[in-house]
């Protein structure tokens, strides 16, 4: 049957696959003869799940892998200089081409290529012969050349986002629709593939001269008809260049090609080919996992035993091809066991450490035991504390036979732990060390897998290791809740039988190591070793310490104000009564909704699949711009989160043996670098209502101490009039104005001594959203009142302070074109939902536009909190919190006045000597015997 209606035809980009391979893997050679393979490896791991993806639903029927041939096309005869400026291609990459069309051949899909063409004309030829043959058309690939082809039945699939790409996405990028790309393209050139376009027009431009006059030749014939200067005379003196740039964009679609449609008809790869060319890669996890995929058994391996990394930093045996063995894993239950471990650690220089224990929670865990993985494969666990049976009500139970002592355990194991020539490397090292640290055991130096994956991929997947080890090494770690259980028959780890956990816990190590292998060359090719080794790496031990250290909190307080707010609530309640006319449940959504929609008639009500009407947040503040009640609901909803979550919960983290609480930091809790407080979160407490200062009187210092709280002023404001340029903010911060009163004064002209407090606040809380590039929308919310009022004041402020649009509109613009923002440090925020559209894409460029100042000052502050520990070393000081922009110390009495300027001096110059703001950073102190008293 001939290609026609209802075949699929998928056309993908070999040498989009190759590079980003080549660029996602280390430098990998195979073992047996020093071959190049790693962007082979990468690339066949594309093909597979390729394979695997399209094995039903929207599955192709016909579908082909399109190379170059070569870097020299007709286009060259055109323009000499095409292309010319490309870089050559790395020496271990050019034997890989090949091998890349061997392996499209072995997994049975067809491979392209044409001399004097490029890719891009078969992709181009193949693609409108489907259309015309009545068939549809997906290209793989994010190629905006390609972007001309789209339309009529024929989409892109960019298969690094997972983002298909239609006339929409072509006219948001380009301006034009796809019959004009190449016009627009034509005009605005291309310094990649050096096509020269006009002088000075760029891409917007472009587009805008091409909508006024409809296409290129029409705009060169009128091109006399221009009012500026500069851009009359780029198309007149240019117009011949110009109409070459247009040869040198347009793809050949009806280029000669003996290839035909129905030749590219989709098959199953052959097991005897795909496995044999696998195996002769010497990919054995690969082979094994597509072995399983064709239900054959997978050939032995006999060349060699996997592809080893060279020429990486600190890597040198890496085997990410090598299949995961748990039975090969070695249970360690003696001394002589250990010490042959430790012998090997110390010959490699390198381990990766994993602890099991009985708990989440650092300070109250018990170890259970320690994996240990000094190469690819060849790991251990360390049994130390498995229990017998399900032991009775205080889990008392005798230990289960064949464990070493603990005490033993760690004694021939600190040495090497505590060794500054031996690497530890961790997946979320900071629970380790704690675990460790308790046990007397100072793990350093630390390399962490976690950080190294936030640091390079920040908004683009999670850190944690099952889905980091599923993402990059293709593998599915063994999971914990089989073991555990759930319910109330789960168990602690130390129930586990020790023959299972030891697979379990050494293939974590193992998992961590390679993951490690992988990283950590990749952390250069990212741009992100700086970041990496300043502001991730040495913040994890001084976190530890802080986590440590805990803080007190006043069981009695905490009681009082439970109390308190219980009694305001029921104030509140009776309120809201009176209100509605009736006595109702406040904290029941469904009987508010009756109130507020049914009986009180309140626009915007809409019932959710349960029939009920919705009342979260964002409706009430909405409401709250209309109505009384709905804003006391929200002040009621408050009040009861902070008694549940706050004055209530508080009482249960306090530690029974330190007597204090214990929160944990999270590194990688927020995209834009920001800690995460949890079990408790501090981060929370309202830092300027009365609530929230009442509860922080509960954090109370020990006798004979004080509670130092150092907080910078304003800090991302600062930032802001920094980065964006605004001269009427710097001069405000130079002379140490009230910023919000002098912005209130520029808004609304009025003088500052005639300022009222009701004015100031609508100025504070638009310099604060608009960090947040918050809408006429958000800022009624906070207000509470009509959106068409705070439109106004929206756009008054942009008209006052014209560079911070300029600066929201240069960040959305750069994060469309590089998939990322940056802070002032280099930390890259992703943002793949950038060029989405719909309902989430208001978001993606809000959260674009504050990414680089949240995290510029979240960057500003983990340098502090690096510097701090040996700034302070000789003061009766500890630092116990980092909350967002505050640092908070507990302090000898006699100490205080000795601690403030030190650590303010920390603060306040933590930016040198890599950034230097044109705007001084300045921090405000305070003390007292209580949180609330040094705030």
């Amino acid at each position: 049957m001939s290609f026609g209606k209802g075949h699929h035809l998928h056309l993908i980009d070999g040498s989009a696959f190759i590079f980003r391979a080549y660029h996602a893997l280390p430098p990998l050679t195979r073992k047996s003869d020093g071959l190049p393979i790693g962007a082979v490896a990468g690339f066949c791991n594309m093909l597979f799940r390729y394979v695997e993806d399209n094995k039903q639903g929207d599955a192709p029927t016909h579908a082909a892998v399109i190379f170059d041939h070569s870097a020299k096309t007709f286009r060259n005869a055109i323009y000499p200089a095409y292309k010319a400026n490309r870089p050559e291609l790395p020496e271990d990459l050019r034997p890989q081409f090949p091998l890349t069309r061997q392996a499209t051949r072995a997994f049975n899909i067809a491979c392209i290529e044409a001399e004097g063409y490029e890719a891009d004309d078969i992709i181009a030829t193949l693609a409108c012969r489907a259309r015309a043959a009545g068939g549809t058309v997906t290209i793989l690939s994010s190629d905006k050349d390609l972007m001309q082809l789209v339309g009529d039945g024929v989409e892109m699939l960019d298969p690094m986002k997972n983002r298909r790409i239609g006339p929409e996405e072509v006219f948001e990028k380009f301006g034009v629709a796809p019959d004009r790309v190449i016009d627009v393209q034509a005009l605005s050139g291309d310094s990649v593939d050096n096509v020269p376009g006009a002088p000075g027009i760029g891409m917007k431009t472009a587009a805008l001269l091409i909508q006024e006059y409809g296409d290129l030749e029409t705009l060169l014939a009128r091109a006399g008809e221009i009012s500026q200067p500069k851009r009359r005379a780029a198309l007149q003196d240019n117009a011949e260049l110009i109409r070459i740039s247009r040869r040198l964009v347009a793809l050949d679609c009806a280029m000669p090609l003996e290839v035909t449609l129905d030749s590219l008809e989709v098959h199953p790869p052959q097991p005897e080919a795909v496995l044999s060319f696998l195996n002769a890669m010497e990919f054995r996890s690969l082979t094994t996992r597509v072995a399983a995929s064709l239900k054959v058994a997978a050939p032995p391996m006999e060349a060699a035993r996997g592809a080893e990394v060279t020429g990486a930093h600190d890597a040198p045996e890496a085997a990410p091809s090598l299949p995961f063995d748990t039975a090969a894993y070695e249970c360690v239950r003696d001394a002589a066991a250990l010490e042959r471990w430790i012998a090997a650690i110390r010959e490699r220089g390198v381990v990766a450490v994993d602890t099991e224990t009985t708990s989440l929670d650092e300070m109250r865990a018990e170890l259970v035991g320690i994996s240990l993985c000094v190469q690819a494969g060849t790991a251990c666990y360390i049994p130390l504390g498995h229990r017998q049976g399900g032991g009775d009500l205080f889990g008392s139970s005798a230990l289960t036979e064949g464990q070493m002592p603990v005490a033993q355990a760690l004694a021939l194991l600190k040495p090497v732990l505590e060794d500054d020539a031996i690497l530890k490397i961790g997946q979320n090292m900071k629970y380790d060390a704690k675990i460790l640290a308790r046990l007397g055991i100072s793990v350093a130096p630390i390399d962490d897998t976690m950080l190294m994956s936030y640091a390079m991929h920040a908004g683009l997947n999670s850190h944690g290791m099952d889905a980091l080890s599923d993402q990059y090494l293709g593998h599915q770690p063994i999971a914990i809740k089989p073991l555990l259980g759930s319910g109330k028959s789960a168990v602690t780890f130390d129930r586990v039988p020790i023959d299972q956990a030891v697979a379990y816990a050494a293939e974590d190590a193992d998992i961590t190591l390679r993951l490690w292998e992988l990283f950590k060359p990749q952390l250069h090719r990212a741009h992100v070793t700086t970041v990496y080794e300043t502001l991730e790496r040495p913040l994890v031990p001084v976190l530890a310490q802080m986590e440590m250290a805990g803080i007190q909190v006043d069981r009695d307080t905490l009681s009082r104000m439970s109390n308190a707010f219980a009694q305001k609530m029921a104030g509140l309640e009776a309120e809201i009564h009176d209100m509605a006319g009736e006595k109702f449940n406040v904290g029941s959504p469904k009987q508010l909704g009756e109130i507020l929609f049914d009986k009180m008639s309140l626009p915007g009500g809409e019932k959710g699949k349960t029939g009920a009407y919705a009342t979260g947040a964002d409706v009430l503040e909405d409401l709250a711009t209309e109505h009384e009640l709905p804003g006391r609901v929200l002040d009621w909803r408050q009040l009861s989160k902070l008694k549940s979550t706050y004055t209530d919960a508080l009482q249960d983290h306090i530690n029974p043996e330190t007597g204090r609480v214990h929160t944990s930091y999270s590194l990688t809790g927020a995209v834009t670098g920001r800690l995460a407080s949890t079990d408790p979160n501090l981060q929370n407490i309202p830092v300027r209502s009365e609530e929230g200062r009442r509860i922080r009187e509960a954090f109370v210092a020990p006798k004979g101490r004080r509670l130092v709280s150092l907080d910078y002023s304003q800090i991302e404001l600062r930032i802001l009039a920094h980065v964006a340029d605004i001269p009427a903010l710097k001069q405000a911060f130079r002379e140490g104005q009230d910023i919000h009163a002098m912005t209130a004064s520029e808004m609304f002209n009025v003088p500052l001594d005639q300022m009222t407090p009701d004015i100031r606040r609508q100025a504070k809380a638009i310099n604060f959203g608009v960090i947040y590039g918050i809408s006429g929308f958000g800022l009624a919310r906070n207000l509470r009142i009509p959106r068409s009022a705070a439109q106004g004041f929206i756009d008054r402020y942009f008209e006052r302070f014209p560079g911070i649009k300029g600066y929201m509109d240069d960040t959305v613009a750069f994060a469309k074109a590089n998939g990322f923002v940056q802070t002032l440090f280099g930390r890259k925020i992703h943002t793949p939902e950038i060029n989405a559209r719909g309902p989430g894409a208001g978001f993606a460029k809000r959260a674009a536009i504050n990414a680089p100042i949240q995290g510029t000052a979240a960057d500003v502050i983990r340098r502090a909190m690096v510097r701090m520990p040996a700034a302070i070393a000789g003061i009766d000081a500890k630092m116990l919190l980092q909350v967002h922009d505050e640092l908070l110390f507990e302090v000898a009495e006699d100490a205080v006045d000795t601690l403030i300027p030190i650590a303010r001096e920390v603060m306040e110059t933590a930016c040198d000597p890599a950034v230097h703001l044109s705007v001084r950073l300045t921090v405000e102190a305070g003390h007292g015997a209580n949180w609330a008293e040094a705030h």
